[in-house]
């Protein structure tokens, strides 16, 4: 008879009476089980109720702190196996595959491609590691899970786009010999799922940070709200201070990498991550700051600016994932990845920095805290042509950063259709690849006339360009090849019962 005390949480027998349980949803033929639960009348005793009586009302706070724990690891978990298997199936892809007698992945449109594939699975993997390491450690952060639960699935979005563009005909044509189709299936699933990205995005993150996360405005609101004057006085004046010092920070900072002293002091790759993102932590403080004082109570109503904010503040948290991953590792391979990722989500972070300054409503403060926080117009700029085919190359030809970027991904035996023919088809490559171009360099020299396949092997076995063995080796990778090329056609009566 009481009045509603809140959201409950309980635990109940599956075949307690009123309950109806066992439908499932079908979320786009993917097997990700879910499905609704109706009460009607249903008796819950005290016993049940998680906690107790004490646990009465408390059911919003378990909830929230269980998808803080869950979403950390769930989704991420799975868009970084995406993006894994992006990086194992593009690098071995593009290696196997040629166009004019090259392969695909030296053409630049397609470097692009396996760039972004490659740094973005490096992030992504750095930062889900991260996070859990933080779950391990006991905490429950609410904001980061929100973070990476948003922004990893973004990620798996772009990787598996690019992956789909770069396998062409071989994506789209269902059947068993299509690696990608299922996990792109899957995409708008992790997209939606434990909170929207765009209300995640828009809201959750920064609306839920700004205020938790500020050192001393949470503090000033307490005090406030108990009549504590000196407090109020006490934590004004840091806030204060502490603006001046983000902006004599953002000020000589951005200076220091804009003039190049920075990299001048020390060239190390790490060092400048380091002074890039300790700048962009101090202007992301600052331009908080600054719309806090500019929108007051307003700000949470705007989205957009708040959108900008989050995507500010994930940037640098996946800067931060690839840094520490680099440093813990101590994996100098991966240096260009490293570089490539670092400057990716340094442009971003600073662009949506940028964004907020240029929206704020008052031309003098905008113009001021811009020439404060990017002295000489300081840009951080996307990476440049040299340095993405450096990491384009970095998976492409069995190189041992492939296995590294994508080493939790299973790879079935080479029997199987998919994967595993494309895995077997790469190792034969090694030994393949430089006998084919030494045929081509025969035909240049006008050693042999054939162009392709079978011919070109025969002629050059007759001018004993190649051996027997040679010969057999090519005719049996230029076989997997083919396979590995091929798509899956169904006849008309299997095709009607396709779904």
């Amino acid at each position: 008879d009481e009045e509603d005390r809140g959201i409950t949480c309980a635990l109940l027998p599956r075949d307690i009476e009123g309950l109806t349980i066992g439908n499932r949803h079908d979320p786009m033929g993917v097997p990700f089980a879910n499905g609704p639960i109706h009460g009607k009348d249903v008796f819950i005793p005290v016993s049940a109720i998680i906690g107790g009586e004490k646990g009465i009302g408390n059911g919003w706070r378990m909830l929230v702190e269980s998808l803080a724990a869950g979403r950390s690891i769930s989704l991420p978990s799975l868009s970084v196996g995406a993006a894994q298997l992006s990086t194992r199936v593009c690098g071995a892809y593009a290696t196997i595959r040629e166009q004019f007698d090259t392969p695909i992945g030296r053409f630049e449109g397609v470097e692009e491609i396996l760039a972004r594939i490659a740094g973005y699975t490096y992030m992504m993997d750095a930062t889900r590691q991260m996070t859990c390491a933080a779950i391990d450690g006991g905490e429950k952060p609410s904001v980061l899970s929100g973070t990476v639960k948003a922004y990893l699935t973004e990620g798996m979005r772009k990787t598996l786009n690019d992956a789909m563009d770069l396998r062409a005909g071989a994506a789209i044509i269902r059947g068993p010999q299509n690696i990608l189709s299922r996990a792109y299936s899957a995409i708008p699933i992790g997209i939606t799922v434990e909170g929207s990205n765009v209300l995640t995005r828009s809201m959750i993150i920064y609306g839920q940070g700004a205020i938790r996360s500020h050192p001393y405005l949470l503090k000033e609101m307490t005090a406030l709200q108990s009549d504590d004057k000196a407090g109020f006085d006490k934590y004004l004046w840091k806030h204060i201070f502490n603006v001046f010092s983000n902006l004599t920070r953002c000020f000589l900072l951005g200076l220091s990498i804009k003039t190049g002293l920075i990299k001048l002091s020390n060239s190390r790759i790490e060092t400048l991550a380091q002074a890039k993102l300790t700048y962009l932590s101090a202007a992301f403080s600052l331009t908080s700051d600054i719309a806090l004082a500019t929108y007051g109570g307003a700000l949470k109503r705007k989205e957009m600016v708040s959108g900008r904010f989050a995507d500010a503040f994930s940037w640098i948290y996946l800067a931060c994932g690839a840094l520490k991953r680099h440093h813990d590792a101590k994996e100098r391979d991966m240096e260009p990845i490293l570089e490539w990722s670092i400057q990716t989500a340094c442009h971003n972070a600073h662009e949506a920095i940028l964004g907020n300054i240029d929206n704020l409503p008052n031309p003098f403060i905008r113009i001021l805290i811009k020439i404060i926080s990017s002295p000489l117009g300081l840009r951080f700029k996307l990476p440049d042509d040299k340095l993405t085919s450096t990491v384009a190359a970095s998976i492409l030809d069995g190189d041992k950063r492939r296995e590294i970027l994508s080493n939790d991904v299973f790879v079935p035996g080479k029997d199987d259709p998919a994967l595993g023919r494309l895995e077997q088809a790469l190792k034969l490559a090694e030994d393949s690849l430089p006998l084919k171009k030494k045929l081509r360099i025969a035909r240049k020299e006008g050693k042999i006339n054939a162009r392709y396949g079978e011919m070109m092997i025969a002629e050059g076995l007759e001018a004993k360009i190649i051996t027997d063995k040679e010969a057999t080796e090519l005719r049996k990778y230029d076989k997997l090849v083919l396979d590995v090329i091929n798509v899956d056609d169904f006849d008309v009566a299997t095709y009607k019962t396709l779904k």
